[in-house]
């Protein structure tokens, strides 16, 4: 459905390419559509290129006041996309194009693509904390989009420095629970975020991932990578997903969540994972949240 055109209503997207850009930038979006290790069939590779168009129908105004256009207040470019993302070669390509990109950008956006991607860009940002939201603690063995986790801690992340909201009853099993508490991660349950609140929890995330002074593992550099797994919002807002479950997070939760986390400078990178864009409603609302989770992530970097 072609948009209408308005010169007074500017839409959010169509950022300048960062190859064609020169100095450092505030933000730079980065699809990686990776989805060949997926556990179950997804066309997640097709979401980086719906989650660009879903941006033009939303406004890139934040409503203050005083309002503010994200496009004037940051300095935001577009990467494009990793080609092939998947299996070891792939992951080389996404680790080097986002070290590229945050070394002169406050902050990588990836869109993903499925889960597995978190490993390999929080790789390429040099993530020395991570936050999950998500459903899921993906912990498992292997490699996949149920594993990243896991093969980050393998590779050295320390699990002090990990910390995981949302994570769902029936979407887990005990033998998973026993290993992030084994690595030391710190779970706020989906139960916890209802109890204390998403900016409670946002900010216990942050000093535990970002190393605050005297919190465990807080040896080391500060920067934390964000994985925005989709899935841990109620299938009546992500359906799309396909491991999403009846009983998540509201989008609202989700969006708030988002823009604390960004608002903090210890987040260097994030990804927008396990989104499916060929399985979405026909209204794409999954897709949508997915933009919005864009444009919250930028939201969260403008000062007030």
């Amino acid at each position: 459905m072609a948009l209408s055109h308005d010169p007074l209503w500017p839409r959010a997207g169509g950022w300048p390419s960062f190859d064609e850009t020169e100095g450092a930038t505030d933000a730079s979006i980065l699809g990686v559509p990776a989805f060949r290790t997926s556990l179950s069939p997804t066309g997640a590779h097709a979401t980086p290129a719906a989650v660009r168009d879903a941006l033009a129908r939303f406004s890139p105004t934040l409503i203050g006041p005083p309002a503010i256009d994200l496009g004037e207040a940051l300095r935001i470019v577009d990467a494009g996309d990793v080609v092939d993302p998947d299996g070891p070669e792939g992951e080389a390509r996404v680790r080097s194009r986002v070290a590229e990109l945050a070394a002169r950008s406050g902050l990588v956006i990836a869109i993903g693509g499925d889960n597995s991607l978190t490993y390999s860009v929080a790789q390429g940002a040099a993530a020395a904390g991570l936050i999950t939201l998500d459903a899921h603690f993906d912990l498992r063995d292997g490699v996949s989009n149920g594993s990243p986790v896991r093969r980050l801690v393998a590779d050295g992340l320390d699990g002090r420095r990990i910390v995981q909201i949302g994570i769902a009853d029936f979407a887990n099993s005990a033998a998973y629970a026993r290993r992030a508490e084994g690595y030391g991660i710190t779970v706020i349950t989906l139960d916890d975020v209802r109890r204390r609140g998403t900016a409670d929890v946002m900010q216990q995330a942050l000093e535990l991932a970002g190393g605050s002074a005297g919190a465990p593992g807080s040896e080391g550099g500060a920067g934390v990578h964000l994985d925005i797994d989709v899935d841990v919002c109620d299938r009546s807002v992500a359906p799309g997903c396909p491991a999403s479950v009846p009983g998540g997070l509201a989008a609202w939760e989700l969006r708030a969540l988002v823009r604390d986390a960004a608002s903090d400078p210890r987040v260097r990178s994030a990804d927008i994972a396990e989104v499916d864009a060929t399985t979405d409603a026909e209204d794409g609302r999954t897709v949508r949240l997915a933009a919005l989770c864009v444009l919250e992530l930028l939201a969260g970097r403008v000062r007030p």
